[in-house]
């Protein structure tokens, strides 16, 4: 079923339009330049549409002939063919239809004596004109002197910017697009607002376009529809054999390489399409590339050739490729992609091979279909490990193991035994979340592996695995041991960094992150392309947790860029380290934004799997903190069902996203008493970061129980966050308003506005309590400002005021649950309270608010929201 695509009334341009054809405008009208399917014709006529209507004539190749083509239907049979003559008497007719505008579509295709028509009319301002022109035509002399001398305004109208277009296309969807699937349309269609509508209609119609979780994917090519397709095929229709020739290999390779496609085509038939404007020339390092000026070029040339004709032009790409200096991965993914499709044999081991480096590239997909080819050929394990590791990562876990499953371990040698027990164990562990399974295998390798760089690795995988059974100093230990070996290996150091960084960032030791993360990026060069990202995530916690939220975020936009070049699984797991930022940040909204693509992006196998864990609780505060107790509760609900000894390290920061729902929901008493809960357990476990974080909560929430904690901890923990932490949980307990306004200012210039916020808000009461009230109003009016810029948060500091009511902290508690529709025995099972202590509460609540029942309660706070 299609879509209904509105009309986007661009309001600048729209408004410059309408001038222009107003009587007291210095011009006599406006030509709109632009390339095809910008919206010229559309704009134009709602202008005019609005204005009364007007007379409307569009030139075109046909009629270009013929003179005074488009107005030839103004002058009769009979008329004379004298040029003068005809002129006047096409004008007379004109001018006697009593129209005041004259619309005149590609005024481009006009010919001479209709250009000269529409020049007379200008010059004499008998009329108003609006004409459009299609940006790098040749353009009729008589037309281009009427922006020349000035009779028409000229305003060039440029393609939708990428927030236009996003917002046009989940208009007509009527949800919200992914991020990467945004970049993909957006990079395909360049913001033409007609190749967009086609685009979408025909990635919806082939099914490349779905909905998702509330989220709008992009999963395959891009795809046109046969509309669009023969829009662009009349410009490429007009290409001679060559050219074409040119565009069919680059169909099937772009970027090409010059020299491969010069060899191919001849060196004139490249020059002439460069010339031509449908291919453009770029430098990628040392090697020239050649792409089309526009993506869906290709689109429309792959339509139109065979699929013998594709398989056997792959098939030459591939021998003059594999005749070629192979210097890079991608030039071997390259041969291997053309040759799968081609006339031409691609070797099993190659296949294998090619797979592997698909796979460091985090392009899983691609590393599955060429692991599986290389099997259907006959390899072995050689094969096996890459296509399980594929589809270990896209969340098949159970085939992934059933291919591993079929090899008798006996047979292996020790890097055998390596390759096939440590996927194995990856699978089981982080997949599966088997970890007594996944133990087991590790103890039968350690056993077998005697050469010690093999060894290294087999010790890397046992801290990680120490770290996400929440053993920091084990996880640490063995991590040291690794990365101080001179014989280890990439693989040995990227699982050493991984169970290093962020054993050490929840430690509170998080300034020694750098020099490890500085390693794995040397290692991932040559390992898994996704590991780096669940690895990553320490390096981030090593940032925020510490107060460096700048350095925080240029790391996590690191993980994006490369995300971004691969495929959207590395994209959707760069996603949580970008989430960790945000909330940090306090933007919820963000975050909460970017969470939902990512786990919409992972699908419902993926999101069970260790590596998207942190997702779940990010998505809990972010929720939490924006009010919605509702949201954050189901969030909280599905972590806790996914929750086992395999992310058992994330216990403690479960802990304080549950303290957050809490509040969220309205339950501050009981949020302040998690957030206690989650500071004791997180500090038995040794995460004393994390610790810091809960006493901290607990303090925003208005229990100051670790202030003394808070005090000991910053002066063990790296960074200058812990200290901002101590003071704000002591002015609370000592009730200093003062010393509230100077840590908001700390947490501001640190980056932490939500943590700011709730600082102000406190304050604001305490002002408010001690007649202070010149002081409250800044404080609230700052608490409000940088609320807003979360996104708009509600959290007990903020609420509390926002409703300077005379109620104790439990009497409020209850009465926003009043507020939210709660009966009194709902209430005492969300407190742990007797129905009789609520009755009471509420009973205490009306008399202090002389109010007469809890309908008025309710109808208060409300207001006060």
């Amino acid at each position: 079923m299609p879509f209904e695509w509105p009309l986007v009334r661009r309001a600048d341009e729209f408004q410059v339009i309408r001038d222009a054809l107003q009587a007291e405008s210095d011009s006599c009208g406006i030509i709109l330049t632009g390339e095809s399917g910008v919206g010229k014709t559309t704009l134009a006529r709602m202008v005019t549409s609005e204005l009364g209507g007007a007379r409307w004539v569009a030139g075109t190749e046909s009629a270009r002939t013929i003179p005074l083509g488009v107005f030839a239907h103004l002058v009769g049979p009979s008329a004379t063919s004298d040029p003068v003559a005809y002129l006047a008497a096409a004008r007379q007719s004109l001018l006697a239809e009593g129209q005041a505008i004259i619309g005149v579509d590609d005024a481009h295709l006009l010919d001479e004596l209709s250009a000269t028509l529409l020049h007379q009319l200008a010059i004499d301002r008998a009329v108003r004109i609006v004409a459009t022109v299609r940006s790098g035509e040749a353009v009729p002399d008589a037309v281009t002197s009427l922006w020349k001398d000035r009779h028409l305004l000229r305003m060039t109208l440029d393609p939708f910017s990428k927030q236009q277009s996003v917002e046009l296309v989940e208009s007509v969807l009527g949800g919200r697009l992914e991020g990467l699937s945004a970049d993909l349309m957006w990079d395909a269609s360049g913001g033409n607002a007609l190749f967009l509508r086609h685009l979408v209609d025909g990635a919806i119609e082939a099914g490349t376009l779905r909905e998702h979780n509330g989220v709008w994917q992009l999963r395959g090519r891009t795809a046109i529809t046969s509309e669009l397709a023969s829009l662009l095929e009349g410009r490429i229709d007009r290409l001679d054999d060559e050219v074409l020739s040119v565009l069919q290999y680059l169909s099937l390779c772009e970027p090409a390489s010059l020299d491969a496609l010069v060899e191919l085509t001849g060196e004139a038939a490249v020059e002439r399409a460069e010339a031509l404007g449908v291919v453009r020339i770029a430098r990628e390092g040392r090697t020239l590339r050649v792409l089309y000026t526009h993506p869906l070029f290709g689109e429309v040339i792959r339509r139109r050739l065979g699929s013998l004709a594709a398989r056997r032009l792959r098939g030459k790409l591939v021998s003059v490729l594999q005749a070629q200096p192979v210097r890079t991965a991608a030039d071997r993914i390259l041969i291997a992609d053309l040759g799968l499709d081609s006339d031409v044999d691609i070797a099993g081991d190659d296949l294998a091979a090619a797979a592997r480096e698909a796979l460091t590239l985090a392009n899983i997909p691609m590393a599955q279909r060429f692991a599986q080819a290389a099997v259907d050929a006959g390899e072995g394990l050689g094969a096996v490990e890459p296509l399980a590791r594929a589809l270990m990562w896209q969340g098949r876990a159970d085939e992934a193991e059933a291919a591993l499953a079929g090899f008798d371990p006996d047979g292996f040698d020790q890097v055998e035994l390596i390759r096939w027990g440590l996927l194995r164990i990856g699978n089981l562990f982080w997949a599966v979340g088997d970890a007594a399974q996944a133990k087991a295998v590790l103890d039968l390798v350690g056993s077998r592996v005697t050469e010690p760089a093999l060894a290294l690795i087999v010790k890397g995988v046992a801290s990680a695995m120490a770290l996400f059974t929440n053993r920091l100093d084990e996880a640490i230990t063995l991590s040291d041991e690794v990365l101080g070996d001179p014989l280890a290996t990439p693989w040995a150091v990227e699982w050493a960094v991984f169970g290093g960084s962020l054993s050490r960032a929840l430690s509170g030791r998080g300034d020694e992150v750098a020099p490890l993360a500085a390693k794995a990026r040397e290692a991932e060069r040559v390992t898994d392309g996704l590991l780096r990202f669940p690895a990553g995530f320490g390096e981030i916690l090593a940032l925020t947790l510490p107060g460096h939220l700048a350095d925080a975020e240029a790391a996590a936009q690191h993980y994006l860029d490369f995300s971004s070049a691969g495929h959207y699984l590395g994209w959707a797991l760069s996603g949580i380290h970008a989430a960790e930022v945000a909330v940090m940040r306090g933007d919820l909204k963000g975050a909460t934004e970017r969470l939902d693509q990512t786990l919409a992006a992972l699908g419902e196998e993926g999101t069970a799997a260790s590596w998207s864990y942190p997702a779940f609780m990010l998505q809990v505060i972010a929720l939490a903190g924006l009010g919605q107790g509702d949201a954050a509760g189901e969030a909280l609900a599905t972590a806790r069902a996914f929750y086992d000894e395999h992310v058992a390290v994330f216990g403690p920061t479960l802990d304080v996203a549950a303290a957050w729902q809490a509040a969220g929901s309205g339950m501050y008493s009981r949020a302040a008493e998690l957030a206690v809960t989650a500071a004791q357990n997180a500090a038995a476990s040794g995460q004393f970061a994390i610790e810091a974080e809960a006493w901290h909560l607990a303090a925003r929430f208005g229990d100051g129980a670790g202030a003394q904690r808070l005090a000991e901890l910053a002066g063990r923990l790296d960074g200058p966050l812990s200290d901002v932490y101590a003071r704000h949980a002591r002015a609370v307990v000592d009730g200093d308003a003062a010393v509230l306004d100077e840590v908001s200012d700390e947490f501001t210039a640190l980056g932490f506005k939500l943590a700011a916020a709730d600082s102000s808000a406190q304050a604001s009461v305490l002002h408010a309590d001690s007649g202070a009230r010149s002081a409250s109003v800044a404080a609230a009016s700052l608490a409000n400002r940088l609320a807003a810029e979360c996104g708009g948060a509600r959290t007990p500091a903020l609420v509390t005021a926002a409703q300077p009511l005379p109620l104790t902290a439990r009497e409020r508690e209850i009465a926003n649950l009043v507020a939210a529709g709660l009966s009194n025995k709902e209430i005492a099972d969300r407190l742990f309270v007797s129905v009789r202590t609520v009755e009471g509460h509420v009973y205490r609540a009306c008399t202090k608010l002389d109010v007469a029942d809890r309908s008025e309660i309710a109808e208060l706070i409300r207001g006060g929201h």
